[in-house]
């Protein structure tokens, strides 16, 4: 991190550059957004947004149950948390006739309703209101190398599992004719997605961390002709919606997940608007 810290001011002659907490910031934005631009694809390609978005409301029951636990920090228990409603989804799913959406709704709605009756116990509700709106800007160092980590390990899955991944989105009856484990899959991914949106609530908000997820892919899936494109276009609208807004939210002094997500919305009305002229 030292050299780090040493040559972006060099290499970013910019009064913001030589801020810490924006050059932790950048590498944030660095690493995350393209995370999220490359798993927003099979989000959006397996009609996923409404289980994401599950994800990160059950945020609020995590933290609640790291407030009962006397947890100063309450990231494991949310993480903890959202691994067995992720399970608990793929799982009652694959076991009932009701529609995907009504299941996902059910463990949301209650997943909400616990966090918010135990955290508004006695006025404590305002104590934790930092993971609606998120804070980019207070990531530390320590959070970063832990950022580098699980990018790593989501790039190393991506590689090995991502052909079966997307046979089972295309077709679930042909991925399992082909000796894919569909169920098991769909927990891996679900699983991962639960630990990606839980450590980034803190830094983007659970208000907003399902449209950073889901924004850059829809935009992507406007354009593209083919995987390889709509996973480079994915990526890079991620990419530029994140500095975009990270800068913007600098000088206007404003939430930076916000900002990035409002960024990605601009790219989404443009693809789309590029669509209907054709």
């Amino acid at each position: 991190m030292t050299i780090y810290y040493t040559w972006i001011p060099q290499l970013l002659p910019f009064e913001w550059a030589t801020h810490i907490f924006m050059q932790n910031a950048l590498l944030a934005v660095l690493l995350v957004t393209p995370l999220f631009g490359i798993l927003g694809t099979m989000v959006v390609n397996n009609k996923m947004a409404f289980f994401s978005d599950a994800l990160g409301h059950s945020a609020l029951t995590g933290i609640a149950i790291g407030v009962i636990l006397g947890m100063s920090d309450p990231l494991w228990a949310m993480l903890a948390f959202s691994i067995l409603l992720a399970l608990g989804i793929s799982i009652v799913k694959a076991s009932t006739t009701s529609s995907p959406d009504t299941i996902i709704g059910v463990f949301s709605a209650t997943a909400v309703a616990l966090g918010i009756v135990i955290l508004s116990r006695a006025g404590g509700f305002t104590k934790y209101s930092r993971f609606l709106i998120g804070d980019l800007l207070s990531i530390t160092p320590n959070e970063l190398l832990m950022l580098v980590f699980i990018v790593l390990g989501v790039l190393v899955f991506w590689g090995l599992m991502f052909n079966q991944l997307l046979l089972v989105s295309i077709n679930s009856s042909l991925a399992r004719s082909r000796g894919s484990n569909v169920r098991l899959l769909e927990i891996l991914f679900s699983i991962i997605m639960a630990v990606i949106v839980t450590i980034s609530i803190q830094w983007v908000g659970l208000l907003i961390i399902n449209s950073l997820l889901i924004l850059p892919a829809a935009s992507a899936r406007n354009i593209s002709r083919d995987m390889r494109q709509y996973h480079l276009f994915s990526v890079s609208i991620a990419l530029l919606s994140g500095l975009a807004g990270l800068l913007l939210s600098y000088y206007w002094g404003t939430a930076t997940g916000a900002t990035i997500v409002l960024c990605s919305a601009v790219f989404f009305l443009l693809t789309l608007l590029g669509t209907i002229k054709k």
